[in-house]
């Protein structure tokens, strides 16, 4: 078995190297017919589209990408082609609650809006919008939940309208898939049209996909003080991003919001599983993030704490200093340890 490799997935080559008979490592990038025609698998982060151009003529039978989103996956055509494919829901859920709550608690020590007095709106209230969920309650925030594919589905009383979150809001989290067409079409939901129902000048965040908030909306909503502050960590045209927004959100970090040891080790397991499982192979393999270089952790405060654990100014400031430099910050970022690897004592 042949498997070809993104060469920025982590923790991968020992556990790959024990079930392929040959593994080649390229930059997701760089992917190309020529590369992939005599592989069986190919393991993928969301830099590599893979679709007709790329699989067509080549013995594909399988991709597992080490990522929740797949909307570089061209499913519908890999189905036709009988190319089966597996994503990793849920696996950075955590380091993404982490990368809110720092960002909350600095926007909280910035501005003074103290967030147990404010109102969380959640766009997506999947594997990553639950933790989320969890993490503002521990903050004592208030939390509403929007998600129509899941009120569709299970017809709860607990989810609001879009409508409701932009009335009774101070801050709008987006934790959706990028659907670019259909019932639950996501491109472009944050739009001028939605910016003008915004009623409490909300601090606005996406993680989710750089196009599910339109850039230029965005800006002429902050430049009309209909939205107060921006977290953004995810961009239309990535790696070529919008500089104006880059300057005028509260924080701007390259795509790194899901980051950590911890996320990318279970998206890594995930990613191997799931080949173990189409390939019929044992799965013989440990996959352990390393430990982080000072586990025990003295503060003076809960704010105190997260950001020794995180500080998302480190990232947004590197950005800032080279915004060229997007995709190396990314791809050669220094992964950060979530909140199990550390032991706090309060001062």
């Amino acid at each position: 078995m042949k498997v070809i490799v993104d060469d920025k997935i982590p923790f991968i080559r020992e556990a790959l190297e024990s079930l392929a008979d040959e593994v080649v490592y390229a930059p997701g990038k760089d992917f190309t017919p020529a590369l992939v025609r005599d592989a069986d698998a190919l393991v993928t982060r969301t830099r590599t589209r893979c679709d007709r151009h790329l699989l067509e003529g080549s013995r594909v039978r399988f991709i597992a990408t080490a990522t929740i989103g797949f909307d570089h996956i061209d499913t519908a055509w890999c189905r036709e082609a009988g190319i089966a494919w597996a994503n990793a829901p849920g696996c950075n859920a955590d380091s993404v609650a982490q990368y809110l709550q720092s960002a909350l608690l600095l926007w909280q020590q910035a501005t003074g809006n103290a967030l147990h007095t404010l109102t969380l709106g959640i766009v997506g209230a999947g594997n990553v919008g639950t933790r989320v969920a969890a993490v503002a309650h521990g903050l004592g925030m208030t939390v509403l939940l929007n998600d129509p594919p899941r009120q569709d589905r299970e017809r709860q009383e607990e989810f609001c309208t879009l409508e409701e979150l932009a009335r009774r809001c101070d801050v709008l989290s987006f934790h959706v898939p990028l659907n670019r067409q259909g019932a639950y079409k996501t491109l472009h939901l944050a739009d001028d049209a939605f910016f003008r129902t915004l009623q409490r000048r909300p601090l606005i965040v996406n993680t989710s996909r750089g196009d599910v908030v339109d850039t230029a909306a965005l800006l002429r909503a902050l430049d009309e003080g209909r939205v107060s502050d921006a977290v953004i960590d995810v961009w239309e045209n990535e790696p070529d991003i919008d500089r104006r927004l880059l300057g005028r959100a509260f924080l701007a970090t390259p795509h790194i919001a899901g980051y950590s040891a911890d996320g990318k080790a279970n998206a890594t397991r995930m990613a191997l599983d799931a080949l173990c499982r189409f390939f019929h192979l044992r799965a013989d393999y440990r996959i352990v993030p390393p430990p982080p270089p000072c586990p025990v952790i003295r503060a003076h405060s809960l704010t105190d704490a997260c950001l020794q654990m995180y500080d998302p100014r480190r990232d947004c400031n590197a950005l800032r200093a080279h915004p060229e430099l997007f995709e190396k910050l990314r791809g050669d970022y220094p992964l950060r340890r979530e909140k199990q690897a550390y032991t706090v004592e309060y001062l």
